[in-house]
């Protein structure tokens, strides 16, 4: 079990950014529970969200594969999907596998809400 904290936040422009807060590991255990939950987030709350890795102390292969499905559901409906503050532990796993050219990666949670696209829909 993964704990995931989901919070609203609505820019100046008014687009609605979905925030995720997972604490703790990210892998094979846990990767299916986030990916449900960016999947229902992207689906039917915004297509733009931000993911912050503050909290995951461990990421493995499964975790990346949940974030790039995720990322792949928010650009199938022209939305954003953004990561942040990944955690040092982390950032080594990004970097080895290259990910870090493929994501979106803001060094704070601000950063992240403030570079979300200005669009229509929501």
């Amino acid at each position: 079990m993964i704990n995931i904290d989901q919070r609203t936040h609505t820019r100046k422009d008014g687009t609605t950014v979905i925030v995720l807060t997972p604490t703790g590991r990210l892998d094979i255990t846990t990767a299916w529970q986030f990916r449900l939950k960016l999947q229902e987030c992207i689906s039917k709350l915004s297509h733009n969200v931000v993911v912050n890795l503050g909290q995951v102390n461990f990421i493995d292969s499964s975790g990346l594969t949940s974030l790039v499905a995720g990322m792949r559901d928010a650009d199938q409906v022209k939305g954003s999907f953004r990561i942040c503050n990944v955690h040092p532990e982390a950032k080594l796993v990004f970097e080895v596998t290259m990910m870090d050219s493929v994501f979106e990666i803001f060094e704070t949670e601000e950063e992240a809400l403030e570079s979300a696209p200005r669009s229509i829909s929501t």
